[in-house]
């Protein structure tokens, strides 16, 4: 099993979650974390660090949220690890816990 960047992780973009990792399985985009499955050895340290709870066990991801799954892998392919913190976006607060966010995702 592997943990999972969610919905919620979009346009908040916390990064307390990847100095607490300790394999660098986190990658980072425009607006949007993701964790490669391939290098997650299911820890659990990053799911309480994320101040917006956008890390889950693969196994507890909402059936309306799964797509993340697959979508996490494909872009750790491409995106560069991050393993240091950076302060969030300015607007990060008022994008916590606004549902449907995937039309906001920057590749």
């Amino acid at each position: 099993m592997t943990f999972v960047v969610i919905d919620n992780c979009i346009k908040c973009k916390y990064t307390d979650c990847v100095e607490v990792c300790p394999v660098d399985c986190f990658h980072e985009g425009p607006n949007f974390l993701t964790i490669d499955p391939d290098e997650c050895i299911d820890c659990t340290l990053c799911e309480p660090e994320c101040p917006a709870e956008a890390i889950l066990p693969e196994d507890d991801v909402p059936e309306d949220q799964m797509h993340f799954i697959e979508l996490n892998a494909e872009l750790a392919r491409t995106w560069p690890v991050i393993t240091a913190r950076k302060d969030p976006p300015d607007d990060a607060e008022e994008w916590d816990g606004v549902e449907n966010k995937l039309q906001y995702l920057e590749r």
